[in-house]
């Protein structure tokens, strides 16, 4: 029963002291799980944020049920879930009650336009984390870069850039192992 109550605070503690969404979390989930306790391996952690990603649904909820299940299986995975939407619920419940009455109010405003750029540099440092482990170098930085270009300046849908990566990674595989035999 500890081990569930620890579960629980770890994804608690992320889901209450995390702005900007999951992508966020990720440093935060990855010092708790990986460094921290040791739950998980480095290269664990990048396949489950990979999974995570690939899945529907956010990537800070996917991240919760699969660490809870790999250990302690389907009541890890409850457990650890329950831990990262309940602060969220909690505070989108008070904001609604709230934040009718402060919306329009200047300095309100101010605090959300100081948090962005902190958003910004929280995703930013787990994606250069996360590019070295799974082994981007200066040699294949250019899928990335193509990847979030398609996406962002001609709005394909990530979906196909996903399945083109996957198709090319065949391809390229394939060639590599004929010219090997």
């Amino acid at each position: 029963m500890k081990f569930y109550f620890q579960l629980f605070w770890v994804f608690f503690k992320i889901g209450a002291f995390t702005f900007g969404g999951g992508y966020a979390m990720i440093p935060l989930i990855q010092r708790e799980v990986v460094n921290k306790r040791k739950w998980l391996e480095e290269g664990e952690f990048i396949d489950m944020l990979a999974i995570a990603q690939s899945v529907p649904g956010p990537i800070s909820l996917n991240t919760a049920v699969f660490v809870g299940n790999k250990l302690k299986k389907k009541r890890g995975s409850m457990v650890t879930s329950l831990g990262i939407i309940l602060p969220s619920f909690i505070v989108i419940l008070l904001i609604a009650l709230v934040f009718t009455e402060f919306k329009d109010n200047p300095g309100v405003e101010r605090v959300f336009k100081g948090i962005r750029p902190a958003v910004v540099a929280l995703i930013a440092a787990p994606l250069w984390n996360m590019g070295k482990s799974a082994g981007v170098t200066w040699k294949s930085l250019w899928i990335p870069a193509v990847a979030a270009l398609l996406i962002w300046q001609l709005g394909f849908s990530p979906i196909y850039v996903v399945i083109l990566a996957i198709v090319g990674g065949i391809v390229y595989y394939g060639y590599k192992r004929r010219r090997k035999l």
